[in-house]
Protein backbone atom coordinates (compact mmCIF):
# COMPACT_ATOMS: atom_id res chain seq x y z
CA UNK A 1 0.00 0.00 0.00
CA UNK A 2 1.76 3.11 -0.92
CA UNK A 3 -0.25 5.56 1.21
CA UNK A 4 -1.02 5.66 5.19
CA UNK A 5 -3.95 6.94 7.28
CA UNK A 6 -2.71 8.89 10.34
CA UNK A 7 -5.49 8.73 12.73
CA UNK A 8 -4.84 12.10 14.76
CA UNK A 9 -8.35 14.45 15.49
CA UNK A 10 -6.73 17.97 14.68
CA UNK A 11 -7.39 20.76 16.48
CA UNK A 12 -6.93 24.16 16.06
CA UNK A 13 -5.43 24.27 19.56
CA UNK A 14 -2.88 21.48 18.80
CA UNK A 15 0.56 22.57 17.16
CA UNK A 16 0.39 19.71 14.81
CA UNK A 17 -2.53 21.44 13.27
CA UNK A 18 -0.96 24.75 13.18
CA UNK A 19 2.04 23.16 11.51
CA UNK A 20 -0.11 21.46 8.45
CA UNK A 21 -2.91 24.47 7.86
CA UNK A 22 -0.83 25.50 4.78
CA UNK A 23 -0.46 22.03 3.24
CA UNK A 24 -4.12 21.72 3.98
CA UNK A 25 -5.18 24.36 2.49
CA UNK A 26 -2.92 24.00 -0.96
CA UNK A 27 -4.19 20.48 -1.25
CA UNK A 28 -8.05 22.04 -0.66
CA UNK A 29 -7.46 24.87 -2.93
CA UNK A 30 -6.08 22.37 -5.79
CA UNK A 31 -9.70 20.98 -5.63
CA UNK A 32 -11.68 23.87 -4.69
CA UNK A 33 -14.36 23.74 -7.40
CA UNK A 34 -15.05 20.74 -6.37
CA UNK A 35 -14.84 20.66 -2.28
CA UNK A 36 -16.84 24.59 -1.88
CA UNK A 37 -18.43 23.45 0.95
CA UNK A 38 -15.47 21.23 2.42
CA UNK A 39 -13.41 24.12 2.15
CA UNK A 40 -15.57 26.37 3.82
CA UNK A 41 -15.84 24.42 6.72
CA UNK A 42 -12.34 23.83 7.00
CA UNK A 43 -11.67 27.68 7.21
CA UNK A 44 -14.69 28.10 9.34
CA UNK A 45 -13.51 25.14 11.79
CA UNK A 46 -14.88 24.67 15.30
CA UNK A 47 -12.16 23.93 17.80
CA UNK A 48 -14.40 20.79 18.11
CA UNK A 49 -14.29 19.63 14.19
CA UNK A 50 -12.21 16.78 14.06
CA UNK A 51 -9.85 16.43 10.85
CA UNK A 52 -8.30 13.38 9.33
CA UNK A 53 -5.30 13.57 6.97
CA UNK A 54 -3.97 10.91 4.29
CA UNK A 55 -0.34 11.21 4.12
CA UNK A 56 1.24 9.32 1.62
CA UNK A 57 4.94 8.17 2.44
CA UNK A 58 6.51 10.72 0.74
CA UNK A 59 4.67 13.20 3.33
CA UNK A 60 2.06 14.66 0.52
CA UNK A 61 -1.25 14.84 1.75
CA UNK A 62 -3.85 12.67 -1.01
CA UNK A 63 -7.05 12.91 1.53
CA UNK A 64 -9.07 15.02 3.65
CA UNK A 65 -11.96 14.39 5.88
CA UNK A 66 -13.64 16.98 8.35
CA UNK A 67 -16.97 16.42 10.30
CA UNK A 68 -18.36 19.44 10.86
CA UNK A 69 -22.24 20.20 12.61
CA UNK A 70 -22.55 16.38 12.05
CA UNK A 71 -22.07 15.76 8.27
CA UNK A 72 -18.64 14.27 6.83
CA UNK A 73 -16.79 16.37 3.89
CA UNK A 74 -14.76 13.74 2.49
CA UNK A 75 -11.75 15.34 -0.23
CA UNK A 76 -9.77 12.69 -1.54
CA UNK A 77 -7.48 12.45 -4.78
CA UNK A 78 -6.39 9.30 -5.91
CA UNK A 79 -7.19 7.46 -2.68
CA UNK A 80 -7.75 3.56 -3.02
CA UNK A 81 -10.54 2.09 -1.08
CA UNK A 82 -8.68 -0.55 0.61
CA UNK A 83 -7.46 2.63 2.57
CA UNK A 84 -10.45 3.92 3.88
CA UNK A 85 -11.44 0.52 5.28
CA UNK A 86 -8.28 0.03 7.12
CA UNK A 87 -8.64 3.35 8.74
CA UNK A 88 -12.50 2.47 9.49
CA UNK A 89 -11.17 -0.07 12.65
CA UNK A 90 -9.40 3.11 13.69
CA UNK A 91 -12.66 4.50 15.09
CA UNK A 92 -14.32 6.22 12.18
CA UNK A 93 -17.20 4.01 12.45
CA UNK A 94 -18.09 4.99 15.87
CA UNK A 95 -18.29 8.41 15.21
CA UNK A 96 -21.84 10.11 15.15
CA UNK A 97 -22.85 11.59 11.78
CA UNK A 98 -26.25 11.79 10.01
CA UNK A 99 -24.71 12.92 6.50
CA UNK A 100 -21.72 12.66 3.99
CA UNK A 101 -21.65 15.25 1.50
CA UNK A 102 -18.80 15.77 -1.36
CA UNK A 103 -18.21 14.77 -5.04
CA UNK A 104 -20.03 11.05 -5.69
CA UNK A 105 -16.92 9.19 -6.03
CA UNK A 106 -15.55 10.58 -2.78
CA UNK A 107 -18.75 9.87 -0.59
CA UNK A 108 -19.06 6.37 -2.31
CA UNK A 109 -15.79 5.45 -0.79
CA UNK A 110 -17.08 6.18 2.41
CA UNK A 111 -19.92 4.41 1.93
CA UNK A 112 -18.29 1.61 1.19
CA UNK A 113 -15.62 1.97 4.08
CA UNK A 114 -18.81 2.36 6.28
CA UNK A 115 -20.83 -0.41 4.74
CA UNK A 116 -17.72 -2.96 6.07
CA UNK A 117 -19.39 -2.12 9.57
CA UNK A 118 -22.51 -2.92 8.39
CA UNK A 119 -23.75 1.03 8.20
CA UNK A 120 -25.66 2.02 4.77
CA UNK A 121 -27.08 5.37 4.15
CA UNK A 122 -31.23 5.24 4.46
CA UNK A 123 -30.97 7.98 1.28
CA UNK A 124 -28.68 8.95 -1.19
CA UNK A 125 -29.11 11.97 -3.48
CA UNK A 126 -27.50 12.70 -6.24
CA UNK A 127 -26.74 15.89 -8.19
CA UNK A 128 -24.79 17.66 -10.83
CA UNK A 129 -22.10 20.18 -9.71
CA UNK A 130 -22.49 23.51 -12.19
CA UNK A 131 -19.77 26.10 -12.06
CA UNK A 132 -19.36 29.80 -13.32
CA UNK A 133 -16.49 32.13 -13.59
CA UNK A 134 -17.35 34.08 -16.57
CA UNK A 135 -20.24 36.90 -17.54
CA UNK A 136 -23.55 35.18 -17.14
CA UNK A 137 -26.05 35.34 -19.70
CA UNK A 138 -28.28 38.74 -19.73
CA UNK A 139 -31.73 37.30 -18.71
CA UNK A 140 -35.20 39.02 -18.07
CA UNK A 141 -38.36 37.43 -16.85
CA UNK A 142 -41.76 38.24 -19.01
CA UNK A 143 -43.29 39.37 -15.19
CA UNK A 144 -43.65 42.97 -15.92
CA UNK A 145 -42.53 45.33 -13.20
CA UNK A 146 -40.58 42.64 -11.71
CA UNK A 147 -37.83 43.84 -9.32
CA UNK A 148 -34.65 42.31 -7.18
CA UNK A 149 -33.48 43.76 -4.04
CA UNK A 150 -31.31 42.58 -0.73
CA UNK A 151 -33.51 42.03 2.28
CA UNK A 152 -35.06 44.56 4.86
CA UNK A 153 -35.47 43.61 8.38
CA UNK A 154 -39.83 43.86 7.31
CA UNK A 155 -39.23 41.17 5.48
CA UNK A 156 -38.08 38.39 7.43
CA UNK A 157 -41.95 36.99 7.80
CA UNK A 158 -42.20 36.71 4.22
CA UNK A 159 -38.69 35.29 3.89
CA UNK A 160 -39.35 32.40 6.46
CA UNK A 161 -42.19 30.88 4.59
CA UNK A 162 -40.18 31.04 1.30
CA UNK A 163 -37.43 29.36 3.43
CA UNK A 164 -39.37 26.77 5.09
CA UNK A 165 -41.33 26.00 1.65
CA UNK A 166 -37.51 25.83 -0.35
CA UNK A 167 -36.47 23.29 2.53
CA UNK A 168 -39.63 21.10 2.70
CA UNK A 169 -39.37 21.00 -1.10
CA UNK A 170 -35.70 20.61 -1.66
CA UNK A 171 -33.54 19.79 1.46
CA UNK A 172 -35.57 17.82 3.90
CA UNK A 173 -34.27 13.88 2.98
CA UNK A 174 -37.25 11.57 2.02
CA UNK A 175 -39.00 10.44 5.47
CA UNK A 176 -37.46 13.37 7.10
CA UNK A 177 -39.69 16.41 9.05
CA UNK A 178 -39.48 19.91 8.72
CA UNK A 179 -38.21 21.71 11.75
CA UNK A 180 -39.91 25.25 11.75
CA UNK A 181 -37.37 26.56 14.74
CA UNK A 182 -34.23 24.93 12.63
CA UNK A 183 -35.47 26.70 9.66
CA UNK A 184 -35.72 29.88 11.44
CA UNK A 185 -32.12 29.37 13.05
CA UNK A 186 -30.92 28.94 9.23
CA UNK A 187 -32.48 31.57 7.76
CA UNK A 188 -30.90 33.97 10.61
CA UNK A 189 -27.34 32.64 9.92
CA UNK A 190 -28.37 33.21 6.12
CA UNK A 191 -29.75 36.99 6.74
CA UNK A 192 -26.65 37.38 9.13
CA UNK A 193 -23.38 36.17 7.16
CA UNK A 194 -24.74 35.13 3.29
CA UNK A 195 -25.57 37.15 0.35
CA UNK A 196 -29.35 36.92 -0.76
CA UNK A 197 -31.75 38.43 -3.21
CA UNK A 198 -34.93 38.61 -3.19
CA UNK A 199 -37.47 38.89 -5.99
CA UNK A 200 -40.31 41.30 -5.45
CA UNK A 201 -43.52 41.48 -7.39
CA UNK A 202 -46.00 44.47 -6.88
CA UNK A 203 -45.93 44.17 -2.35
CA UNK A 204 -45.19 40.52 -3.10
CA UNK A 205 -41.72 38.45 -2.90
CA UNK A 206 -42.10 35.58 -4.98
CA UNK A 207 -38.86 34.16 -4.91
CA UNK A 208 -35.30 34.15 -2.75
CA UNK A 209 -31.53 33.32 -3.75
CA UNK A 210 -28.60 33.09 -1.51
CA UNK A 211 -25.16 32.33 -1.04
CA UNK A 212 -24.42 28.95 1.76
CA UNK A 213 -20.96 28.76 1.77
CA UNK A 214 -17.70 30.83 0.73
CA UNK A 215 -14.23 28.76 0.03
CA UNK A 216 -11.02 30.42 -1.03
CA UNK A 217 -12.28 31.81 -3.84
CA UNK A 218 -15.72 30.79 -4.99
CA UNK A 219 -19.24 31.04 -3.38
CA UNK A 220 -21.73 28.04 -3.24
CA UNK A 221 -25.33 29.32 -4.63
CA UNK A 222 -28.07 27.49 -2.75
CA UNK A 223 -32.20 28.50 -1.62
CA UNK A 224 -33.17 29.16 -4.93
CA UNK A 225 -37.11 29.10 -4.39
CA UNK A 226 -39.40 30.68 -6.49
CA UNK A 227 -43.16 30.48 -5.50
CA UNK A 228 -45.04 27.78 -7.06
CA UNK A 229 -47.75 30.32 -8.75
CA UNK A 230 -45.06 32.43 -10.04
CA UNK A 231 -43.27 29.78 -11.98
CA UNK A 232 -42.66 29.43 -15.78
CA UNK A 233 -42.30 32.99 -16.27
CA UNK A 234 -38.34 33.41 -16.12
CA UNK A 235 -38.42 34.60 -12.35
CA UNK A 236 -35.34 32.07 -11.34
CA UNK A 237 -33.74 32.48 -14.61
CA UNK A 238 -33.35 36.61 -14.33
CA UNK A 239 -32.82 36.05 -10.63
CA UNK A 240 -29.96 34.07 -10.73
CA UNK A 241 -28.42 35.76 -13.52
CA UNK A 242 -28.35 39.02 -11.31
CA UNK A 243 -27.47 37.22 -8.56
CA UNK A 244 -24.38 35.57 -10.72
CA UNK A 245 -23.34 39.11 -11.79
CA UNK A 246 -22.99 40.64 -8.80
CA UNK A 247 -20.96 37.65 -7.18
CA UNK A 248 -18.66 37.37 -10.02
CA UNK A 249 -18.41 41.38 -9.49
CA UNK A 250 -16.09 40.42 -6.23
CA UNK A 251 -13.49 38.61 -8.21
CA UNK A 252 -14.87 34.97 -6.88
CA UNK A 253 -15.75 31.95 -8.89
CA UNK A 254 -19.70 30.38 -8.59
CA UNK A 255 -20.52 26.75 -8.03
CA UNK A 256 -24.02 24.69 -7.47
CA UNK A 257 -25.39 21.45 -6.80
CA UNK A 258 -28.75 20.65 -8.65
CA UNK A 259 -30.51 17.57 -7.95
CA UNK A 260 -29.87 15.21 -11.50
CA UNK A 261 -33.96 15.03 -11.92
CA UNK A 262 -34.88 18.32 -11.31
CA UNK A 263 -34.96 19.48 -15.05
CA UNK A 264 -36.14 22.45 -14.77
CA UNK A 265 -33.85 24.32 -12.33
CA UNK A 266 -30.95 22.38 -14.35
CA UNK A 267 -32.14 24.22 -17.52
CA UNK A 268 -32.25 27.50 -15.54
CA UNK A 269 -28.87 27.09 -14.33
CA UNK A 270 -27.15 25.97 -17.61
CA UNK A 271 -29.38 28.91 -19.58
CA UNK A 272 -27.69 31.13 -17.18
CA UNK A 273 -24.40 29.87 -18.27
CA UNK A 274 -22.83 27.39 -15.47
CA UNK A 275 -21.16 24.38 -16.87
CA UNK A 276 -21.50 20.67 -15.57
CA UNK A 277 -18.52 19.93 -13.67
CA UNK A 278 -18.85 16.52 -12.10
CA UNK A 279 -21.59 14.62 -10.17
CA UNK A 280 -22.16 15.36 -6.17
CA UNK A 281 -23.70 13.09 -3.83
CA UNK A 282 -25.61 13.78 -0.22
CA UNK A 283 -25.80 10.43 1.91
CA UNK A 284 -28.46 10.36 4.92
CA UNK A 285 -27.65 7.97 8.06
CA UNK A 286 -30.48 7.57 10.36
Amino acid sequence: MNSLWKSLWYKLEKDELQALVLPIKAFLQAQESSCVAACARFLQRDVRDPIWLQVTEEGRISGFIILSKGILFPVFHEIPAVSLGDFMVQGLRDLRFYAINGIRHDVALLEQAFAVGGLFPANSVDYDLLVLDQEPAHLKSCLPGLSFRNPEPADHEALFRLQAAYEQEEVIPKGGVFNPAACRMSLERIIAHEHLLLAQWKSQIIGKINTNAASFSRYQIGGVYVRPDYRGLGIASAMGAAFARDLLSTGRGLTLFVKKQNHAARKVYLRIGFTVLEDYRISYYG
